[in-house]
């Protein structure tokens, strides 16, 4: 069958010029990396950096079947010039394995990293799911549990048991989704992410599921995307496959059919996953469009993706030059956006305004752009506030917040300042940088990191009028 979301690479050398391109960044273009071919890519992002965990392709030119025999790891500061930082991990990871390194994902706990991947254990059955875990994000990587976490034996595994998708919630209990041949599969993880809890279920609601799934969660709301092959609107062929997508309110479902976040690719497989990266949302995904490049040489890609107002997805847009630089800084913030995973509250809002407005991932076009909803406290005057509250401490070191300013009672604040919970009560961000107030910017502040379960934001307006914000976000340092 195919493998999933992993990083691209591309090109035609995989001898000694490969070794030579290690750790050799690209500049910008989709597909990422073409000094490999790879595929399957699985994005995670750590402080300021964007990394994806990828299966190499390594079938000869005309070959008609998978040779994938280790893992790479591509690595970027700015979503849009990508290093091979080279192959850290292959099947003898695994001593119980022995061919068949396809698709995982990386999910970090507890200061280590797990990586979950598909490879056949060379037994009874196909293909298994196994777990490797590092303590830096390139590893290196060892055998987590010196088996299979799921195998055929599995009481409910997947007619093809690949694919894994990893997620730990807010409340710190893990899932696992995996599954191919239209099978979709999932399990709570124990808290040492290398063992099951309770029984394995199928999930419901994921309509014409094939493969690859990828769970994500923005705004309290979860998301899996997963590859489909149904000719009804997906793919004018069954060969291929699209990037179908759901969402539930529950992390076991039951899921709701969505729409389709990315359509057909150039290669037969479809394998994606998404991130967010200093404030903008990243799917990644792979395709044939390397030099040399076919379906069992594929490569990885990178675009945006947005949401819309009410968090459905806008359906991506392929392209061969791959996304603008964002190295974070000055236009937005570095690490994770905290933003989305919170509960917002706040002192006073407009019955005509919305309060989801601050946290709800839109890219302003100006500071009197509505498209994406709006945050206002008119008639309220003087100092008002905005919070985000999580259910476990967080830590914080940089904030950022565009201003609304509708031209009429609502105008750009006079001053602004972050607090924290410190387990009493609000106390002050120290080493705080100058909270901007400029208009049709992201005004970033900076500050000593705290970690904290609650950040607010008080605003006080100019005389005589009220203040809105149309996006506030909070950086994971």
């Amino acid at each position: 069958m195919s493998k999933r979301r992993w990083p691209a690479a591309v090109c035609a050398l995989v001898t000694a010029a490969a070794a030579i391109a290690v750790a050799t960044p690209a500049q910008a273009a989709n597909p990422i990396i073409t000094s490999i071919y790879t595929a399957d890519p699985a994005p995670l992002v750590v402080g300021n950096t964007m990394y994806i965990y990828a299966g190499r392709d390594e079938a000869p030119t005309g070959g008609t079947n998978f040779v994938m025999r280790e893992w790479h790891v591509l690595s970027s500061t700015d979503a849009a010039t990508w290093t091979d930082q080279g192959a850290k991990a292959n099947i003898a990871t695994f001593p119980w394995a022995g061919a068949d390194a396809w698709a995982g994902e990386v999910e970090p706990r507890n200061g280590k990293y797990y990586w979950y991947t598909s490879v056949n254990g060379n037994g009874a059955g196909w293909m298994n799911i196994g777990v490797a875990v590092g303590d830096s994000p390139l590893g290196p990587f060892t055998d987590a549990k010196g088996g299979p976490l799921i195998s055929d034996s599995t009481a409910n595994s997947s007619g093809l048991n690949i694919d894994p998708t990893v997620f730990v919630d807010d409340d710190g209990q893990a899932y696992m989704y995996w599954g191919g041949y239209w099978g979709p599969r999932a399990v709570r993880l124990a808290s040492n992410m290398i063992d099951t809890v309770g029984s394995v279920v199928t999930p419901t609601g994921l309509t014409n599921y094939w493969e690859a799934p990828w769970m994500f969660k923005r705004n309290g709301l979860y998301y899996m995307m997963y590859a489909a092959n149904d000719t009804g609107g997906c793919v004018t062929n069954s060969n291929y496959a699209c990037q179908r997508y759901a969402t539930a309110t529950n992390p076991m479902g039951p899921w709701t059919h969505r729409g389709i976040v990315l359509g057909q690719v150039s290669s037969t497989t479809n394998h994606a996953g998404v991130v967010e990266f200093n404030g903008q949302w990243y799917i990644v995904y792979h395709n044939a469009n390397a030099p040399g490049g076919g379906n069992f040489r594929r490569s990885v890609a990178v675009d945006r993706l947005y949401f819309n107002a009410d968090g459905t997805i806008q359906q991506v847009v392929q392209t061969t030059t791959g996304p603008p630089p964002n190295p974070g800084g000055g236009g937005g913030g570095s690490g994770t956006n905290l933003g989305p995973s919170a509960t917002a509250s706040t002192s006073y809002v407009s019955a005509w305004e919305n309060l989801s407005a601050i946290n709800n991932g839109g890219t302003p076009a100006n500071s009197q752009d509505r498209s994406n909803l709006a945050y206002g406290n008119w008639p309220q005057q003087g100092t008002q506030w905005i919070e985000y509250q999580w259910p476990a401490a967080r830590s914080i070191n940089k904030s950022s917040v565009y201003w609304f300013d509708d031209n009429q009672g609502i105008d750009l604040p006079a001053s602004c300042a972050l607090q924290y919970w410190n387990g009493s009560q609000y106390v002050a961000v120290t080493g705080q940088s100058t909270c901007g107030v400029a208009g049709n910017v992201e005004n970033v502040i900076t500050f000593n990191a705290v970690n904290t379960t609650r950040l607010r934001l008080q605003i006080t307006s100019r005389s005589g009028y009220s203040t809105g914000v149309l996006e506030w976000k909070a950086f994971q340092s």
